[in-house]
């Protein structure tokens, strides 16, 4: 099983936006990420780290993968227990659950901060600012 930890920052909201993920096999680092996305929303990086690390992650070929993210609202709308209100983040909704789809089997759990911290720092320095 992968195991993701992933983040989104944003400078402001909107502002500069930087997605932070780190992905592991069996507690081996297979690859950590940050990268810079212009300016957009909070709920924007957050999508986008989930998307961008599971690309990563069907790329490795595993079919199972857990999730960690700090955001409760991503994790809850994932998992189906909030609705999707936002018409700028359907379309990165339906796209995470296609990736998603694509898994054997598929766990997110919301995680506080302090559990985060690689992720949170790789997502803080995609914004160009470290916080």
């Amino acid at each position: 099983m992968v195991t993701v930890h992933i983040d989104g920052a944003c400078s402001g909201n909107p502002g500069r936006v930087g997605i932070g993920y780190v992905i592991e096999k069996d507690k081996t680092l297979i690859k950590e990420e940050s990268l810079y996305l212009g300016v957009q929303t909070n709920n924007f990086a957050e999508y986008m780290a989930l998307i961008f690390s599971l690309v990563d992650v069907l790329a490795i070929d595993d079919a199972d993968c857990h999730v960690y993210s700090d955001s409760q609202l991503l994790c809850e709308q994932i998992t189906g227990n909030y609705r999707v209100k936002n018409n700028n983040i359907i379309p990165l909704y339906a796209l995470a659950k296609r990736l998603i789809a694509r898994f054997d089997k598929f766990t997110i759990t919301h995680i506080d901060r302090e559990l985060n911290g690689q992720a949170d720092a790789l997502a803080k320095k995609g914004t160009g600012f470290l916080v």
